[in-house]
């Protein structure tokens, strides 16, 4: 999070024009119609599609939001092809990013009444590093505690009354380090989730992801959105 936070607002605007041309591109390719707004939030560079064909929005959003999460895996690989650094942009489509916080809210907040009257751990199902992010930083402000168990597509949050302190050191390792963990498995799979739940166009995606796997780029993904999402409680996520 240091590396993002000493980015001038010039190089997160970068970022955001780098990712408008890179998801124009793919649009075109897709044969969808969107508009793309640009902005910076929480020393982030954030990019949102916006398309008036529900079918399109429904479609680049995809079940559960995996196609938007792939989008935004290959759009972070894509602007740090150009600029050499990692970058943790959140990309949001038609608003599914703020809905999906309001979900994520809700049920953190009922696991948290849970823990409260049964003073019992209280397990989540399994995030990815955008949804993991909104929900640790719900809880903190609640007052109790969490932690992530688990790996890569099946790890989750668990919801307490008390950590101790080498719980709480890896909360925050969790929450560091969650977009390299989630882009690590992410980027092998992308084109596949895009070719599977947005338009046989999308094959085309194939051949620019083999290309950046062959790129020499190391270290890529709160996607957690995700947050990730890398991310305020929305934007690290959006950590």
């Amino acid at each position: 999070m240091a590396q993002e936070e000493s980015k001038t607002i010039e190089q997160l605007n970068q970022e955001a024009d780098i990712a408008a041309d890179y998801l124009e591109g793919l649009l075109d390719i897709a044969d969808y119609d969107g508009d793309i707004e640009l902005g910076v939030r929480n020393n982030r560079p954030t990019v949102q599609i916006v398309a008036d064909d529900s079918e399109d929005i429904k479609q680049l959003i995809g079940r559960n939001g995996e196609v938007v999460d792939a989008l935004q895996q290959l759009t972070r690989l894509a602007v740090q092809q150009k600029t050499g650094d990692r970058s943790h942009l959140i990309l949001d489509v038609d608003g599914y990013l703020k809905r999906k916080r309001q979900h994520l809210r809700d049920l953190a907040l009922d696991a948290i009444d849970e823990a409260r009257e049964t003073g019992e751990q209280v397990d989540l199902k399994p995030m990815n590093s955008f949804e993991r992010k909104v929900v640790h930083d719900l809880v903190r402000e609640e007052g109790f505690k969490s932690r992530s168990h688990g790996e890569e597509p099946h790890r989750f949050v668990s919801i307490y009354m008390r950590a101790a302190d080498q719980d709480l050191a890896d909360d925050e390792a969790d929450e560091d380090s969650a977009d390299a963990v989630a882009d690590d498995g992410m980027v092998a799979t992308v084109s596949v989730a895009i070719v599977d739940k947005a338009d046989e166009s999308f094959a085309e995606v194939d051949e620019i992801d083999e290309t950046s796997e062959g790129s020499g780029v190391d270290g890529i993904d709160d996607v957690d959105v995700i947050d990730d999402a890398d991310v305020d409680a929305d934007a690290d996520a959006e950590a």
